[in-house]
């Protein structure tokens, strides 16, 4: 499902968003990706096109530090939560962004979710809320989490 969420954000960045569900599904299929991935990210896709800052209180963006669950705490796993605790704490994404980011991983139901993967969900978080992405930012989403330094 990440190489679709990759290749999403690869080919569709420049233009803004990617096709409707039915049109993506047939390019996906014709790019070589498997129809379980296919039908995965584009449920994940569902959910994330879903979210809105509307639907998230204002005050979260002035409220204090924020206290995960064991649950949450289990998904992101701690590089994750550190990842987001550095990048919320300079500014680079809202906590309306951090809530929206933790959504979409808690929806993928795994555990201990590698940075690099977390990575390309905040990418596509920011993405989504068609921020104007720094280059700069960009290129620290997608380099891989072993090459980059520990936040």
């Amino acid at each position: 499902m990440f190489d679709i969420l990759l290749y999403l954000f690869e080919s569709y960045f420049d233009i803004g968003s990617y096709p409707d569900h039915d049109k993506l599904s047939v390019k996906l299929t014709a790019a070589g990706f498997d129809e379980e991935d296919i039908n995965q990210a584009l449920t994940w896709l569902s959910g994330l096109q879903e979210l809105t800052r509307a639907a998230y209180p204002e005050t979260i963006n002035h409220s204090g530090i924020r206290l995960y669950t064991d649950f949450e705490e289990q998904r992101i796993g701690q590089e994750g939560l550190r990842f987001l605790a550095f990048w919320e704490h300079n500014k680079v994404i809202t906590p309306i962004e951090r809530e929206m980011i933790i959504d979409r991983v808690l929806a993928l139901g795994r555990k201990n979710l590698p940075l690099d993967k977390l990575k390309l969900i905040v990418l596509m978080v920011l993405w989504s809320q068609h921020e104007d992405l720094d280059p700069m930012l960009i290129e620290d989403l997608l380099t891989p989490a072993d090459v980059t330094q520990a936040h």
